[in-house]
C-alpha cells in the first residue's frame, strides 16, 4: 500500500496525543480480499446452525391400504374403516391432506462445514487491514468524520477503566460517541418470525475495542449497545467483518496494536504464535500505475504506440444491402427498375381485364423529397444541372442479305 503511513499516534484517555507514536504493524499492509472474507464468514455462519427436522413418523401415522385398480380412484393408501369423513380419504402421499412432505429433513444433513486454516487467517489478515482504511470503513456506515486517526490507538491505561462512565467519556473525548448515537437511533422491531424467537429488536453495529489484557476493559465498555471486544489473540472474523463486510470501525489499545506484528508476523521475520503462517503479500507494492507508466525505467523499453492502426470494414451483404450490390454489379439497379416495370406493367394488365383502376405510384417519402430538394439546390448554387441519362437509339434495320441467303428470287428475273 502506497500510502501507508510509517507510524501511528497514541491517544490517553483525555482524546490527546500522548507523544508517542507506534509503527504500524505489516498486517494492516496485506491485501484487501473481500471475495475471501466473505467466503469464509459464510462458511464460519454454518458452523453455528442446530440441526432441524420433521419428526420420523409424521404424516405415516395411519392405518391406510391402496384400493387397487378397478375402482375409478387413485391408487393412493386410502384410510381403513366406515362411519367417519376420514375413512377413504387419501394418505401418507405428499399430495395427501395429513401426509408427510415430500423428502421429509433428516437430522444428518451436512450442517458444518471444514475451513482451511491458512484460508482463514488471509481473511483475518484481509479484515484487520481493512480497519485502516478510512473509505472502507465510512463506506460500511460508521461515523468517523471527526475521528482524529484511523487506525485509533489508545493507551493501556484505558484497559483498566472497571466503570461504564469511564468508557462513555472516553468514546466522547475522542468523538465516536457519535458512532453510538448512530446504534441508539438504528434500534428498530425484527421483521418476520425472529420476535418470536427472543430476536425482537434489532441494531447497527458500533465500534470494536480490541485490547491485549482484560484488566477490567470488558466490564467497562460490555453495556454500551453497539460495542463489542475482542482479546487480540483471539480475533474473530465474525466480530472484525460483520455480515461478511470489510471496515468495521475499531479502537486498538497500544498493547494490543504492537502485539499484532508478533501474531502475524511481517514480510520479513516470520510469526512465533502461528507455524508455517506467511503473511500474504499484494501483487504491486506501489498501486500508482500512472507514475510507474511515465517512469523512465518502463518508457525506454517499451515500444511507440500504434496510432494509425487501421480498421476493417464491416461486411455486408450484397443480396440484402442494394447499394453494395451496385457498387459490385453496377447493372444490378437497372435490372431491378426492369423487374419493377414488368411487374407493375402485369399488374396493370390484369387489372383492366378484372375491371379495376390502374396502379398508382406511391408517393415519395418526405425525407426522398427533403433529399432530392437539397440536391436541386446545391446543384443551382454550383451552375450545374442535373445529368440526364443518354436516350437509346433506336436499333438500324437490318440489310437486306443477298438472293442466296434466306431471300426469295424474283420471279420476272427468273424467267429472263
Amino acid at each position: 500500500m502506497s500510502a501507508a503511513r510509517p507510524l501511528v499516534s497514541v491517544y490517553n484517555e483525555k482524546g490527546e496525543k500522548t507523544g508517542t507514536n507506534v509503527a504500524l504493524p505489516a498486517v494492516f499492509k496485506a491485501p484487501v480480499r473481500p471475495d475471501v472474507v466473505n467466503f469464509v464468514h459464510f462458511e464460519m455462519m454454518k458452523n453455528t446452525r442446530q440441526p432441524y427436522a420433521v419428526s420420523q413418523k409424521a404424516g405415516h401415522q395411519t392405518s391406510a391400504e391402496s384400493w387397487g385398480t378397478g375402482r375409478a380412484v387413485a391408487r393412493i393408501p386410502r384410510v381403513r374403516g366406515g362411519g367417519t369423513h376420514r375413512s377413504g380419504q387419501g394418505a401418507f402421499g405428499n399430495m395427501c391432506r395429513g401426509g408427510r412432505m415430500f423428502a421429509p429433513t433428516k437430522t444428518w444433513r451436512r450442517w458444518h462445514r471444514k475451513i482451511n486454516t491458512t484460508q482463514k487467517r488471509y481473511a483475518i489478515c484481509s479484515a484487520v487491514a481493512a480497519t485502516g482504511v478510512p473509505a472502507l470503513i465510512m463506506s460500511k456506515g460508521h461515523r468517523i468524520e471527526e475521528t482524529p486517526e484511523i487506525p485509533l490507538v489508545v493507551s493501556d491505561k484505558v484497559e483498566e477503566f472497571k466503570r461504564t462512565k469511564e468508557a462513555v467519556q472516553l468514546m466522547k473525548k475522542l468523538n465516536a460517541w457519535i458512532d453510538i448515537q448512530k446504534v441508539y437511533a438504528s434500534k428498530r422491531m425484527r421483521p418476520g418470525k425472529g420476535k418470536l424467537r427472543n430476536r425482537r429488536q434489532m441494531m447497527r453495529k458500533g465500534p470494536l475495542i480490541v485490547f491485549n489484557k482484560n484488566n477490567g476493559i470488558c466490564r467497562a465498555f460490555r453495556n454500551i449497545p453497539g460495542v463489542n471486544l475482542l482479546d487480540v489473540s483471539r480475533l474473530n472474523l465474525l466480530k472484525v467483518a460483520p455480515g461478511g463486510h470489510v471496515g468495521r470501525f475499531t479502537i486498538w489499545t497500544e498493547g494490543a496494536f504492537k502485539a499484532l506484528d508478533g501474531l502475524y508476523g511481517t514480510w520479513k521475520k516470520a510469526s512465533t504464535e502461528k507455524n508455517h503462517f506467511n503473511l500474504p503479500a499484494t501483487k504491486m507494492t506501489n498501486t500508482d500505475l500512472l507514475r510507474l507508466l511515465r517512469s523512465d525505467e518502463i518508457t525506454s523499453v517499451v515500444r511507440p504506440a500504434i496510432h494509425d492502426r487501421k480498421r476493417r470494414t464491416l461486411k455486408k451483404n450484397p443480396l440484402k444491402n442494394r447499394s453494395v450490390m451496385i457498387r459490385l454489379n453496377p447493372y444490378a439497379k437497372v435490372q431491378h427498375k426492369l423487374q419493377e416495370k414488368r411487374e407493375k406493367d402485369r399488374t396493370n394488365l390484369l387489372n383492366k381485364k378484372r375491371g379495376l383502376p390502374p396502379v398508382q405510384e406511391a408517393p415519395k417519402s418526405k425525407s426522398i423529397q427533403r433529399n432530392a430538394a437539397k440536391r436541386k439546390a446545391w446543384l443551382s448554387k454550383k451552375g450545374l444541372k442535373k445529368q440526364k441519362a443518354p436516350k437509346a437509339k433506336p436499333a438500324k434495320p437490318a440489310k437486306k442479305g443477298k438472293a442466296g441467303k434466306g431471300k426469295k428470287p424474283d420471279p420476272v428475273k427468273a424467267r429472263k
